[in-house]
């Protein structure tokens, strides 16, 4: 397959949108920019069509996908039930990195809902992604736009090294938003679960509505239980090389890291550092890629899934990274960082 790889600007925008929307409509494939990461889009209402990504992608066909649509007033042509907290927060975050899970209706084929009987659906704020969307006048099924189990792609160069020659088009938007993927919250439940969290936090949440939980088994990627959202079950995020958490405080996390950098280069092992601004001097290590200042934690949401990309560069074989604040988006950030771990981590006290 030839990639047609096409570039954002202010002058053909309406022409881009209209040639991805054509090829859409036609059954194709085109990645394209989110606020959230880079996304692979296919026609949602298709089987065959939306099969196509799980191809491309190599993605296990049991793990959901996300319905991206051009309102809030669209929703209502694909699931059996809008309950009033899900209006709620309808109004208050769209079009935002927030996608909610509903009862799907008789419409919303299996192969978007990986056999279960709910639907994923949210509505982006990208402006690349909303022209799309209402070019083609389809709801688009669209996940990371990655081989999967890779980092998820925040730049177009990255959505070009795993997918060009798997995909009809990709459209480069410039870079994504947030950095990591949307929030998804389950308003089928009695009180709204969390089941992946994202750029909408839950502190976000309970400023709006009155109950939030998370799930339970939000950090157990090993589950053999059927995944109710997208990357629930499957290890997500992992660099080529081995990715080693360090969890802790004080100088002795930073000392930590040291000595096992020393041991690994001596056992002939390339090693590489992701580090916060105020730490980034402290590693005796030939590669320290900075992710962000530990007091901003938008920031290293942002900078996550790039600087694992860049370790891959680097032909990196051992990446040592201290856990960050869970606070805010650092909850999701802590997420996907564990998952592309393979939820290891070493505790340093």
């Amino acid at each position: 397959m030839k990639t047609k790889i096409v570039h954002v600007n202010e002058l053909n925008n309406e022409d881009i949108y209209e040639e991805a929307a054509m090829t859409l409509r036609s059954g194709g494939l085109v990645a394209f920019p989110t606020e959230t990461v880079y996304g692979i889009g296919a026609y949602a209402m298709d089987s065959a069509v939306v099969k196509k990504i799980y191809v491309a992608k190599g993605r296990p066909s049991d793990n959901p996908l996300i319905v991206h649509v051009g309102s809030k007033e669209d929703v209502y042509q694909y699931v059996s039930e809008v309950p009033e907290v899900a209006k709620t927060l309808m109004d208050a975050f769209w079009p935002g990195p927030l996608t909610l899970i509903f009862k799907k209706n008789g419409t919303v084929p299996e192969a978007i809902t990986g056999g279960l009987d709910t639907v994923a659906i949210r509505v982006p704020s990208h402006p690349v992604a909303r022209g799309i969307i209402h070019a083609s006048g389809l709801p688009i099924a669209a996940p990371s736009a990655n081989l999967s189990g890779k980092p998820s792609p925040t730049i177009a160069k990255h959505v070009i090294e795993d997918l060009e020659g798997r995909v009809d088009m990709i459209v480069d938007g410039g870079d994504s938003d947030i950095g990591l993927e949307s929030t998804v919250l389950d308003v089928t439940q009695k009180i709204p679960m969390i089941l992946r969290p994202g750029g909408i936090t839950k502190e976000m949440l309970l400023s709006i509505i009155p109950e939030v939980v998370y799930d339970p088994h939000l950090m157990n990627a090993a589950s053999d239980e059927t995944p109710r959202a997208p990357g629930m079950k499957y290890r997500h995020y992992a660099p080529e090389g081995n990715l080693e958490v360090i969890r802790g405080s004080g100088a002795g996390v930073i000392e930590y890291i040291n000595h096992a950098i020393e041991k690994a280069n001596k056992d002939g092992l390339k090693t590489g550092v992701i580090a916060t601004r105020e730490d980034h001097a402290h590693y005796r290590c030939d590669i320290v890629l900075t992710i962000g200042s530990k007091d901003d934690p938008g920031e290293i949401a942002g900078n996550l899934f790039r600087l694992l990309r860049e370790m891959d560069e680097h032909e990196v074989d051992v990446i040592f990274i201290r856990a960050f604040s869970e606070e805010a988006i650092g909850t999701a950030t802590m997420n996907r960082l564990m998952k592309a771990a393979g939820n290891r981590y070493i505790s340093i006290e």
